[in-house]
């Protein structure tokens, strides 16, 4: 019978004949498309804030706004270390070369509350041995703008100055020096992860043709979430680390889509079907379950809007963002290309230099009547598959043991914030920060300060004062410092707790201020305060956060597949796939091990939102997986009724398929991984290992020993939602399924009837098939 002609209309339904219509053109308006997104997206970075862990409507949020406005210089983000040459920080020539540099700093545009040890003689301002003391400012504006200025003003102040030396640090310097850093590790990072990644997209295609086919969608992705972040710029404040997720998913979930879709397009080549038959059993097989997998993961990400912090929502921004164009381009795009290249997607066959030469060296392989490598694809797979449902309650119970086993550390997780040792150690602004925490007394960035507002005597204010210096855990009350003289401005108290400045003992003295009475109102802030505000709101919405992924994931699973236990199967899967992440992140980040090998300087204890940002992602990209291969399985299952064959032939078509796309999102969470920053090396780090631990466990081992477990019962839905999914659910092959059987009238319809006819005889050949495949992965395990 004579091939279909591309010429033709498209088989399926409107979207492939959309996508395949003018694929020419289709790529064309693509083309311009992202050369308009680049130059909506540049210098998206420079827009970016490097905090945003605050909460807005915070007791200690509103505290700090009101000390920036009526007490500048309680506020100090910019910090001189002025270290003597000879001598000490007392003696005559280098006091007055401070002073000079005081007066200068005071007269620079922007810059206000000048304070010093030279101005005010506080010995918290000087260094335990004498030979360095500080200069504190406050510059004003936003990250933005306080940015430039320090930019414009550090070279005039660092370096020698006649007998002494300046160094710059304050929250403003580790806030710039964060930035930059991020900036310059995730260009580094792309430059280690591209390359890497297209070696082995040629490794898993061959084809160097197909290889370039995802890293295309990817960056696609990519620009287009860098024009949507510039967008939000205008309209928020947006975190400039998100960017590294950007990338991450960009690419990941671009190679993800582009593997399946690209996968299952040279299956159906490899079947006889013509371009544009492949093209749509493509889009409405593989098609569905990448468009199910992106709203899987697009809800897990979207969770991060409900919390306030503006670094959490940043993240549902870009990743919302990303996974979505990354989608779209999978579905649009790469159809487009896929129409144009045909049987030339295998062009390029890398892998038949080494096959020549093994033919070579060992005589030519066995192969098929039709010149095809008699090797069953996949077989490996099926063969674990047979293993592990063998001894399924064996690998279920050990399986989980281990997981849970593994996620113990994460028991002893403790909470922190932000500062400046996520920086490298040859930072300035670290090294400053560490001069500060060794050499001077007090806690240095650890003082809470308590807003005093309303109309109170010299008496009322020193009785409050006797009052929160006898509480546990405070080493020393200084103040109170009025606005005016007049009754009713408000005053501020600062408070030195003992310890660290934001350890649990600074999180107790907190709670001990806000309890504490007082004849006027009072609103208590600092890097403690600033911690327990941001724990306090996280906590509070984390249910909601929990509703919105574990409900979305059910619901998207049923409508997948039309179970009420493959959905919950999934969520609870998912959670032990994360087990080893958090221990991990416990053992080496919050207790230090292997530190020295990573880089990183240990803090004890884990920035509060990075759990909740790692579990989202992580547990998004477990879903995409766990989608691929959970559809795969339905489709088999539909088309034969055979549980356990089906969950077989669903690990033998995905599991590489997973495994490679694992590895390859690994790749790239692992270059991210190679940051300067700890939170960037921590979130790239954990998620790869969560990823890696998803493919290679879970879906390997524990969900066909669970479905094994479960039996025929895994498909079971009670009527009412049964007829549910019949009317609003979909899965991969149901076109198939529900295609009419009469032929269409037409003057061909001897043809039709023999193509019917062959088609029946392709369809017993192919269950035939199957059977022995799976006698063959018995008998293979048996042997």
């Amino acid at each position: 019978m004579a091939e279909v002609k591309n010429s033709g209309p498209a088989p399926g339904g409107g979207w492939t004949r959309f996508v395949t219509a003018r694929p020419r053109l289709s790529l064309l308006v693509a083309l311009v498309i992202t050369a308009l997104t680049v130059l909506a997206g540049s210098g998206v970075a420079d827009r970016m804030g490097s905090g945003g862990f605050e909460v807005p409507d915070a007791e200690s949020t509103y505290a700090t706004e009101v000390l920036e406005r009526e007490f500048p210089a309680s506020q100090p983000n910019l910090l001189l270390l002025v270290s003597a040459r000879e001598g000490g920080v007392d003696d005559p020539a280098v006091a007055a070369e401070a002073r000079r540099l005081a007066e200068r700093l005071d007269a620079e545009h922007g810059v206000g509350g000048i304070g010093s040890y030279w101005g005010t003689g506080s010995p918290a301002l000087r260094s335990e041995d004498g030979r360095q003391a500080v200069i504190v400012a406050r510059v004003d504006g936003d990250e933005k703008a306080a940015g430039e200025i320090l930019e414009r003003i550090a070279p005039d102040f660092r370096g020698a100055h006649g007998p002494v030396d300046v160094s710059i640090g304050g929250q403003l310097a580790v806030q710039h020096e964060m930035q930059s850093t991020v900036e310059e590790d995730l260009l580094r990072a792309e430059l280690i992860a591209l390359p890497v990644t297209l070696v082995l997209l040629v490794m898993v295609f061959g084809s160097a043709v197909a290889a370039m086919l995802p890293l295309g969608v990817g960056i696609v992705a990519i620009l287009g979430t860098n024009a949507v972040l510039r967008g939000l710029t205008e309209l928020t404040d947006v975190s400039v680390f998100a960017q590294n997720l950007t990338t991450a998913l960009g690419l990941g979930l671009a190679i993800d889509y582009a593997l399946f879709v690209v996968r299952r397009f040279r299956e159906e080549l490899a079947r006889g079907a013509d371009t544009r038959t492949a093209v749509a059993t493509t889009l409405r097989t593989a098609g569905r379950t990448v468009l199910f997998s992106a709203l899987t993961v697009a809800a897990s990400l979207s969770a991060m809007l409900v919390f306030p912090q503006y670094f959490l929502r940043s993240f549902a921004y870009a990743g919302i963002a990303v996974v979505l164009l990354a989608a779209a381009a999978a579905l649009t795009l790469l159809p487009a290309a896929l129409m144009l290249l045909g049987e030339r997607v295998n062009a390029l066959d890398l892998r038949r230099l080494f096959k020549r030469r093994r033919r070579t060296a060992e005589g030519a392989e066995p192969r098929g009547a039709a010149g095809a490598d008699t090797r069953e694809p996949g077989a490996g797979w099926a063969r674990t598959a047979t293993l592990v449902m063998r001894r399924a309650p064996v690998f279920a119970v050990a399986t989980t043991a281990g997981l849970v086993l593994l996620g113990l550390p994460f028991l002893g997780a403790k909470f922190g914030t932000v500062d400046d040792r996520q920086l490298p150690t040859t930072a300035e602004s670290l090294v400053v920060q560490d001069e500060l925490r060794d050499g001077f007394p007090g806690s240095p960035g650890g003082g809470l300060t308590v807003l005093a507002e309303g109309a109170a005597t010299p008496a009322e204010y020193a009785g409050y004062r006797e009052r929160i210096a006898a509480l546990d855990g405070v080493m020393r009350v200084d103040g109170p410092v009025t606005a005016g003289p007049g009754a009713g401005t408000p005053a501020y108290f600062t408070v030195i707790p003992e310890g660290e400045g934001v350890g649990e003992a600074a999180q107790r003295v907190v709670g001990e201020l806000r309890a504490e009475t007082a004849p006027f109102d009072t609103s208590v802030t600092g890097a403690a305060a600033l911690l327990v505000d941001s724990k306090d709101a996280i906590g509070d919405r984390l249910p909601w956060a929990g509703a919105i992924i574990v409900v979305v994931t059910l619901l998207l699973v049923f409508l997948l597949t039309g179970s009420v236990l493959i959905p919950i199967q999934a969520v609870v899967l998912n959670g032990l796939s994360l087990t080893a992440m958090f221990g991990a992140v416990v053992w080496v980040f919050q207790e230090g091990h292997l530190s020295g090998f990573l880089g990183f300087t240990p803090t004890g204890d884990i920035e509060t939102t990075l759990p909740v940002l790692m579990f989202c992602v992580a547990f998004g990209l477990s879903m995409d997986y766990g989608v691929f291969l959970i559809s795969r399985i339905k489709e088999e299952y539909d088309a034969t009724g055979d549980h356990d064959h089906a969950v077989r032939f669903g690990l033998r078509r995905t599991g590489g398929l997973i495994t490679a796309a694992a590895v390859i999102l690994a790749v790239v969470m692992v270059a991210i991984g190679t940051s300067r920053v700890t939170n960037t090396k921590m979130l790239g780090l954990g998620v790869a290992l969560a990823v890696l631990m998803d493919a290679m466990v879970v879906r390997s081992l524990l969900v066909p020993a669970v479905m094994k477990l479960t039996g025929r019962l895994t498909w079971w839905a009670p009527g009412p939602l049964r007829r549910f999914h019949d009317r609003f659910g979909v899965s991969e092959g149901e076109d198939t399924a529900k295609a009419p059987t009469a032929a269409p009238e037409r003057a061909e319809g001897s043809e039709q009837a023999e193509g019917s006819e062959q088609a029946e005889g392709s369809s017993r050949a192919e269950r035939t098939r199957r059977a022995d495949e799976d006698v063959r992965d018995k008998e293979s395990v048996g042997r």
